[in-house]
């Protein structure tokens, strides 16, 4: 069994008619987007290589939490056509099953979703609960998992945020350090690479990150889980890096859960949820089962723009598209 959870292939899509990215926006348009509602056009394509017939399980669908909010719907579109069957998994992420036939098979999805254009939430006063008043539901996110080693990495955790007040300030704490420890290398992404080995190793990509602050999480007794999802540049500056499925975390505060992302350590626009689990073991995008490579991955998350964007970012007056 091979677990395919990123991209083997870097794609950076041209971005097609019709979309635009939020950073080519003027600066007016920026400051106004949290404000107003948002229309983004997110999906994916990859292309495997099958040696023979290849039943493969796929996280690919935006998450039911998400469903209300999509325009157009991410169907799943196989090329060539297979039967398609879904479930709901344990963590009740939307969850599909098929079995790939053997030479070129393809798996694509186009889909348009609303957003508010409101970056994640900051609630600085927010407290950590203690254990004994936790929702049974939060538990299993205390525990160590796969990839998040918590035995190891508990008394390091308390070396470096035992003095640090609880709740929020705590957690942002392990964020800032995690962003400063673990320096972003698509070149040296490994999906074997552990929290652990992340912190001795000082390198990686998002889901390194995500692991690691989620391990110190967990050893200070705060839940935490896994997320993956689209995220876009909406609202940031260029230059953009190539397109890609993104990780962060959501760790339990006071009653509710808060997203938290170590990657880029900053509220952002546009974050799109696909699935929760406990490491990037219970998300994985496509678990398959026999010989496979992964030839093609690209993935797109662009605004689509309005009326008044298009004239902000050209300066004219005619009529808009």
């Amino acid at each position: 069994m091979t677990l395919s959870r990123y991209k083997f292939e870097m794609t950076d899509p041209a971005v097609p008619p019709g979309r635009i990215r939020t950073g080519q926006l003027s600066a007016d348009a920026r400051s106004a987007a949290p404000a107003a509602a948002i229309r983004i056009s997110i999906g994916f394509e990859m292309e495997y290589e099958c040696v023979g017939p290849t039943p493969m399980i796929l996280a690919l669908n935006v998450h039911y939490s998400r469903a209300a909010d999509l325009i157009r719907p991410d169907y799943l579109i196989t090329d060539p056509s297979v039967q398609l069957t879904a479930y709901r998994d344990l963590f009740g992420n939307w969850c599909s099953r098929l079995v790939a036939p053997a030479g070129t098979f393809v798996l694509r999805a186009d889909a348009v979703i609303a957003d508010t254009g409101i970056p994640d939430e900051v609630a600085k006063h927010a407290v950590q609960a203690p254990v004994e008043y936790l929702p049974e539901s939060t538990l299993v996110y205390l525990l160590g998992s796969r990839y998040c080693e918590t035995d190891c990495l508990s008394d390091t955790a308390w070396e470096l945020f035992g003095a640090i007040s609880p709740g929020w300030e705590r957690v942002q704490a392990i964020c800032d350090f995690v962003n400063r420890r673990i320096r972003f290398d698509y070149q040296h992404a490994r999906s074997t690479r552990t929290a652990l080995e992340a912190y001795h190793e000082r390198r990686g990509v998002c889901r390194d990150y995500a692991h690691l602050a989620i391990a110190f999480c967990r050893a200070m007794n705060v839940p935490a889980r896994y997320c993956t999802g689209y995220l876009g540049d909406m609202g940031t500056e260029p230059p953009y890096g190539p397109m890609d499925f993104a990780a962060w975390m959501e760790v339990w505060l006071a009653d509710r859960w808060y997203t938290f992302d170590p990657r880029n350590n900053t509220p952002r626009i546009g974050r799109v949820l696909i699935a929760r689990g406990r490491d990037a073991c219970d998300v994985a995008l496509a678990c398959t089962f026999g010989p496979n490579s992964l030839r093609r991955f690209e993935v797109w998350t662009d605004q689509i723009p309005t009326p008044s964007d298009v004239q902000g970012i050209t300066g004219a007056g005619g009529p808009g598209i």
